[in-house]
């Protein structure tokens, strides 16, 4: 097993987190793939070691949800039988919230005065249909305040990677128009490259967070580090593949 190699934020230094990346391409997270269930779970128990030892995972299974879990206590991490969410809190110490993502957003979520924490996957459609917002309330039924929450997005698809058509661009309001920039034209069909990042830290600004930081990682040009779905699929390659970001309470 290749070193897991994990990045943090300042802005979350008081709680053990960590956005999970690959020292040589290897590193596969995500149960929904190829590769033994048991070596997956065993890397993701790994993992979450190594935020927070003798942490317990809890990772939901992921559907582009706004669904947010409240965590209490720990599940079996299997393939199977999971809670089906998006986004997981907690107030629980020792337990590690996990995501998984391969393009779409992780962000990570933590008041620490208040003991609680998150995390979320936001891809475009679980950003619209508001599951950075139903995190914040689900965050807040546990005590947090909304001031007080600290919002760390993780490595995700950036613009200039992310070409999207007509049919794509409509599914947004008119005020999201500023995360669209025309892309390079073929065959006469309109297309634009969508700003991913910047929509979700606009969700999170708009949810009245003020603590919000990127790590500003592209998961299509960092080719070894992190998987890409798209960067996979236009390269005609296995296009399975996730990182995992955690956050816990010591």
């Amino acid at each position: 097993m290749s070193a897991f190699q994990i990045e943090g934020s300042p802005l979350l230094a008081d709680v053990p987190h960590g956005f999970f990346g690959s020292a040589g391409g290897v590193h596969q997270f995500g149960f929904g793939g190829p590769g033994d269930g048991a070596e997956v779970r065993a890397l993701r128990a790994a993992a979450a070691a190594a935020i927070l030892p003798g942490g317990q995972l809890a990772a939901p299974h992921q559907v582009h949800s706004p669904d947010v879990v409240v965590v209490q206590s720990a599940w079996v991490d299997a393939a199977e039988a999971r809670p089906v969410a998006d986004a997981v809190v907690t107030a629980t110490p020792g337990i590690v919230l996990g995501i998984v993502t391969a393009d779409c957003g992780p962000i990570l979520f933590a008041d620490y005065q208040a003991g609680v924490v998150g995390a979320a996957h936001a891809g475009w459609r679980g950003a619209v249909d508001g599951v950075l917002e139903n995190t914040i309330a689900a965050m807040e039924s546990l005590g947090a305040r909304r001031g007080s929450i600290a919002a760390v997005l993780g490595p995700t698809i950036a613009q200039a990677s992310y070409e999207v058509d007509v049919p794509f661009r409509a599914r947004f309001p008119e005020d999201a128009d500023c995360f669209f920039v025309p892309a390079p034209s073929r065959d006469g069909i309109e297309r634009w490259h969508f700003d991913l990042p910047g929509f979700i830290l606009d969700r999170l600004a708009e949810a009245g967070l003020s603590k919000i930081a990127d790590m500003g990682r592209d998961t299509f040009s960092h080719v070894v580090r992190y998987h890409s779905h798209r960067r996979a699929t236009q390269a005609g390659e296995a296009n399975y593949g996730r990182q995992i970001s955690m956050i816990a309470l010591p």
